[in-house]
């Protein structure tokens, strides 16, 4: 977006994103057990705390407690971090988990229920999945099998690209009976493990029938299961058709369509990594797999972006000269250093979809007249008043209207 257009949304995408109602299926068998404890949580937020800043402040919290255990590791094949670090890592994943579930009741007591906080909300967890997969990937050691370590990450970038996939093509965010609350318990559960009995266990040899093989590819069997059940599901739904003319996505494309930008990402990660003289991947996972999570955060969310507009998928993205800059370096007989081009990939994919964010929010907050980060006093005023009455949103209400939040907001 550096070099790109000054405007990102056409005025036809923002027609289309006033009229866009946020629709979620969800049969999440832990989801009903925790709500107690979201809703009972969202009370003590006072009415004043823009929603995008709860969910911001959990993505920052995960982010900082997953980046301690990297720090003590930062090749994923060490001795790992002392065990109070994934005790760390376990608290701030439950942090985000709370605050991630929490953000949409407290734009709804607020009532500024709004486009960009459903885009905020998916915009930090694309980030999110990918610190929870490098952060367990970190404390299991599992740099010393390069090739599980980059199926199980570039696995879970997949994934959350193809669950809005069928987003885009059904129209309806769906969540399964294993889905999103259950794979974060597991990771906590995991991180758990490790704050009792240190990252060594990881290590301890099973047999099975003649085969031994460490305990941390255990959890990466699970995944390996997991994949099949969830890649059953979301492609199921989208074989089936969507809704918009003749079984096509909202924005009356083919299905296949969000495919390319998805390959995009994932295929020229797995041949640089193959390809590299200086085994690029294996010396450095983490910081190979953060430079391509850049890439993939930001097609992910220009994917929610054109459900949201229901408008034509743009293929190829600023975001992806990081990777072609790896590609070129190889093709050219690797004339840099891979290192460096890795760092230089890495800060270009960050500044890039940072500069994206503060486009497409600035926009949507000028089209709306909303702020992105605080509340209008009126709606302020309005939602203390509803609350001293006893009067709030029922939990399936989604908020007032996108002109009567800029309205209050344009008095303020």
């Amino acid at each position: 977006m550096l070099f790109g257009r000054d405007r990102l949304l056409s005025p036809a995408q923002l027609a289309n994103l006033d009229s866009h109602k946020y629709s979620c299926q969800s049969n999440s068998i832990l989801d009903p057990y925790m709500q107690p404890w979201w809703n009972w949580l969202v009370t003590k937020c006072p009415l004043w705390l823009a929603p995008n800043l709860i969910t911001l402040a959990g993505l920052a919290v995960n982010i900082v407690t997953t980046l301690i255990v990297v720090y003590h590791n930062p090749d994923a094949k060490g001795k790992g971090a002392p065990q109070w670090t994934y005790l760390l890592a376990a608290v701030g994943l439950f942090f985000y988990q709370s605050l991630d579930a929490i953000d949409g009741k407290q734009a709804r007591r607020t009532g500024t229920s709004s486009p960009l906080g459903e885009l905020f909300d998916h915009g930090c967890d694309s980030v999110s999945v990918i610190f929870v997969a490098v952060g367990v990937s970190t404390m299991t050691g599992l740099g010393a099998h390069p090739m599980v370590m980059f199926m199980v990450c570039f696995t879970a970038i997949a994934l959350f690209y193809s669950a809005h996939w069928q987003t885009f093509v059904s129209g309806t965010l769906k969540f399964g009976r294993i889905d999103v609350t259950e794979e974060q318990w597991c990771v906590i559960s995991l991180y758990l493990v490790g704050a009792v009995f240190g990252s060594e266990i990881w290590n301890l040899q099973l047999s099975l029938g003649g085969v031994v093989f460490p305990l941390k590819l255990v959890p990466c069997a699970v995944t390996a299961v997991m994949t099949v059940y969830h890649v059953h599901e979301y492609f199921d739904s989208i074989f089936r058709g969507g809704i918009g003319k003749n079984g096509s996505t909202v924005a009356g494309t083919s299905v296949l369509s969000p495919s390319i930008p998805l390959a995009l990402v994932v295929v020229p990660a797995f041949v640089i990594c193959q390809k590299s003289i200086e085994d690029v991947f294996g010396n450095n996972p983490v910081l190979y797999i953060f430079a391509f999570s850049m890439v993939a955060s930001k097609v992910t969310c220009k994917l929610v972006v054109a459900h949201m507009t229901k408008s034509e998928l743009e293929y190829f993205d600023s975001s992806m000269i990081g990777p072609a800059m790896l590609f070129l370096n190889q093709y050219f007989s690797t004339y840099f250093r891979e290192y460096y081009v890795l760092w230089v990939c890495l800060i270009w994919g960050l500044v890039d979809f940072l500069d994206y964010w503060r486009k497409i929010c600035t926009e949507i907050c000028d089209h709306m007249d909303i702020y992105c980060f605080r509340i209008g006093s009126q709606s302020a005023t309005a939602a203390s008043s509803s609350s001293h009455a006893g009067v709030s949103a029922p939990a399936g209400s989604p908020g007032v209207s996108a002109r009567v939040t800029r309205a209050r907001s344009k008095a303020s």
